[in-house]
């Protein structure tokens, strides 16, 4: 009878009000446990109904996904003239894709197979039997229309559909607008880079700029004067001096209070310039179970860069590393980029036996790789680690910094709508 007596009934949970204080108190209290107690009984029959049909979990994990700003990522028309492509959110894979549509439609059937076969795959209907259902289809007249209306979906419908993986930058996309304008970063012929560090005046980063020559392979750092006698060499003076002598590249780290927080890349012989800020800068030291790094050449990882800006990006890091890497160092550097933000690692790996209490490598598709079953890889940071974010690129080199640009971050204002 007790039980009976304090349990809420429907009316406890309608919200009203009263202006006796410990009886809105009493009412509150009574309105959260009823509440609970039906969050909970819906819980349960949830999963009394999962664990008869596991099919119903699938689904529910699969539509539970958080709506994040990847999701609601929008891109710009493709009908719109570009230009160079910079400053334009585009694809430039659907670029390459509609550029395929209008000049051959053999070649187009082609580029579309791949994403046909993802399509039809991931479609549950095909699994069943496809006589059963052309016999219903034939047995009386469709009622579906014969083309649809195209409609996009919302960012809510964005969030629920399963994503893409992170995948790795392709090389092959560049618009011809790109490849035109910056014919020294696209070439097809890959040399040797030879890299130049130094700092701004009257620098103290002289540790952190000895971290970037062990980062960047066949690289050397010349510290900046700061004498009051000296002369100050301003960074067009300094690239004609790295030109002269076979540079490829010329980095400028800069500095507050006594931090690294900006890089300045100028590809030489004729730009353009970089502007990157750093944050979140962490020594190799400094992180738990550090190695110590080798002379090798590591391989690279550049994942997630999409647009023309993006692969232009992608495009003068590829030109700081060695096109052959020294596998046997078994070393690798990873950009990965992700709302804008490039998150530079650096591991050293190596393939061991997988041990009982450890999963199976899984593919992008949720489902254990084939032929790998029994060996897992195992990474050991290296360091230093830090995140880019590309404010300005700059046209050639110039006197003073900022007086001609080609690109210049903070002029999208819209969240959802990424540059890279």
């Amino acid at each position: 009878m007790a039980l009976e007596k304090f349990r809420a009934s429907p009316k406890s949970t309608q919200p009203f009000k009263t202006g006796n204080r410990e009886r809105r108190q009493k009412l509150h209290i009574t309105r959260k446990k009823a509440l609970d107690n039906t969050r909970r009984d819906e819980r349960f029959r949830r999963r009394r109904e999962e664990d008869k049909d596991p099919s119903l979990r699938k689904e529910r994990l699969r539509k539970n996904v958080p709506l994040t700003l990847e999701r609601k990522r929008v891109w710009d028309d493709l009908d719109d003239n570009i230009g160079h492509g910079l400053g334009v959110s585009v694809d430039a894979e659907r670029l390459k894709r509609q550029k395929l549509d209008q000049d051959d439609p053999l070649d187009a059937d082609e580029a579309h197979f791949i994403q046909q076969e993802d399509a039809e795959s991931s479609d549950p209907a095909n699994d069943r039997d496809s006589m059963i259902d052309s016999a219903s289809e034939s047995d009386g007249p469709s009622t579906k229309p014969s083309n649809p209306p195209k409609r996009h979906k919302s960012a809510s419908e964005r969030a629920t559909s399963p994503t893409a993986p992170n995948r790795s930058t392709n090389f092959d996309l560049p618009p011809s607008a790109l490849t035109t304008r910056f014919p020294t970063l696209f070439s097809t012929t890959p040399s040797l880079p030879k890299t130049l560090i130094t700092t701004s005046l009257n620098s103290t980063l002289h540790t952190e700029a000895h971290l970037l020559t062990t980062l960047f392979p066949n690289s050397i750092y010349i510290p900046r004067s700061a004498h009051r006698r000296s002369h100050k060499y301003s960074l067009r003076e300094i690239a004609s001096f790295a030109t002269n002598r076979a540079y490829t590249s010329l980095f400028v780290l800069k500095e507050d209070q006594k931090k690294p927080t900006g890089l300045t890349f100028v590809h030489l012989p004729a730009g353009p310039t970089f502007h990157f800020s750093i944050s979140n800068w962490v020594e190799g030291k400094k992180l738990p179970g550090h190695g110590r790094p080798t002379d090798h050449n590591p391989e690279l990882i550049l994942n997630n860069f999409r647009t023309p800006l993006g692969l232009l990006t992608a495009h003068l890091f590829r030109s700081v590393f060695p096109p052959q890497p020294d596998f046997q160092g078994r070393q690798v550097v990873t950009l990965h980029n992700q709302r804008d933000y490039i998150f530079l690692r650096r591991h050293r790996y190596i393939f061991r036996e997988k041990r009982e209490s450890e999963k199976s490598v899984i593919g992008p598709d949720g489902k254990e790789v084939k032929g790998v079953e029994g060996i897992r890889a195992g990474l050991q940071e290296l360091g230093p680690r830090f995140t880019l974010k590309l404010r300005r690129i700059d046209k050639g080199i110039q006197r003073a910094s900022g007086q001609e640009w080609e690109w210049k971050g903070r002029m999208e204002k819209q969240r959802t709508k990424f540059q890279l």
